[in-house]
């Protein structure tokens, strides 16, 4: 039987359309669905999201700076890459920026990677939304980006989630996708958390 924490679990989530939940309702995005998770299990949790639909690796800096944020956090997560790639920016930029992200998120964790969780960029090539844009390219280069993040995730000795093939789902199962023919669904976002739930646990030093 788990004992719940009388102090609630600091949780900041940073990232783009995919952190903020672009075409669902709140309670359905995924960092929403995993404090629920943690909530069940006799952990509060209380999330700050920091993310915009459109935003890169530059813009997501540019919005941290914007906000009032205070760390220590005991959880961080970071999901972004996907605006760089649709942009056609370089890969090596993204590189260079997403390790001064994943740095950050790592200092506002207390300096413990281990309470970050990275997530993969999710292949938005299989959606309505790209019929015609060319999916096998989209796939190439969603694969590159994740390459990199995962990478220098694996190098700062942060966690990292891979919910890359569940979003690949969506090409034969619409339910996975939001009205807008392009953002995941809250029913994809069950799923993300489901993958990212023990990670957290592991990250609070709860999972045994």
């Amino acid at each position: 039987m788990t004992e719940e924490k009388s102090v609630n679990i600091r949780y900041l989530a940073l990232g783009d359309s995919y952190t903020i939940g672009e075409s669902v309702d709140e309670a359905e995005r995924w960092s929403n669905q995993l404090a629920d998770f943690l909530k069940a299990g006799g952990i509060p949790t209380e999330v700050t999201i920091i993310a915009k639909t459109g935003w890169t690796t530059n813009e997501l800096w540019d919005g941290i700076k914007a906000t009032q944020i205070t760390p220590p956090y005991d959880l961080v997560s970071l999901l972004i890459g996907v605006n760089n790639q649709y942009r056609g920016y370089d890969i090596n930029e993204y590189r260079e920026q997403f390790v001064f992200l994943l740095n950050k998120s790592i200092e506002y964790a207390g300096g413990d990677p281990q309470r970050v969780i990275v997530l993969s960029i999710p292949d938005w090539g299989v959606t309505p939304f790209a019929h015609g844009q060319g999916g096998e390219r989209i796939a190439r280069d969603i694969d590159a980006f994740n390459a990199v993040n995962r990478a220098e995730t694996e190098k700062a000795g942060a966690q990292y989630i891979n919910i890359t093939p569940i979003s690949r789902e969506a090409a034969h199962d619409v339910t996975l996708i939001a009205g807008d023919g392009l953002h995941p669904s809250g029913k994809m976002y069950l799923e993300w958390a489901k993958l990212v739930y023990p990670a957290a646990l592991e990250a609070l030093d709860v999972s045994k």
